[in-house]
């Protein structure tokens, strides 16, 4: 498995090489999100790992139609899960 990791803020943990094999430093907007997806292809999203504001990215990102073919781990848009 290679992990891929987006996060805003380059003096966190997750921005240390050994958590991720791919770490973008971006802001943490929908269109550069797409954009990595786009690059990156994933088979699945952890939509959960950001808090709050993963799982906004994640619905937003999903009603942009940018997670077609993505399987969204964790939490699903809208923060319903199945029963």
């Amino acid at each position: 498995m290679e992990v891929v990791l987006v996060n805003s803020n380059p003096a966190t943990i997750q921005t240390d090489p050994e958590t991720a094999d791919v770490i973008y430093v971006e802001p943490i907007r929908a269109d550069i999100i797409a954009e990595i997806i786009k690059k990156e292809k994933p088979d699945g999203i952890l939509s959960g790992m950001g808090g709050q504001t993963g799982l906004n990215m994640t619905a937003e990102l999903a009603e942009m139609g940018a997670l077609e073919g993505v399987e969204i781990l964790g939490t699903p848009p809208g923060g319903h899960l199945p029963r």
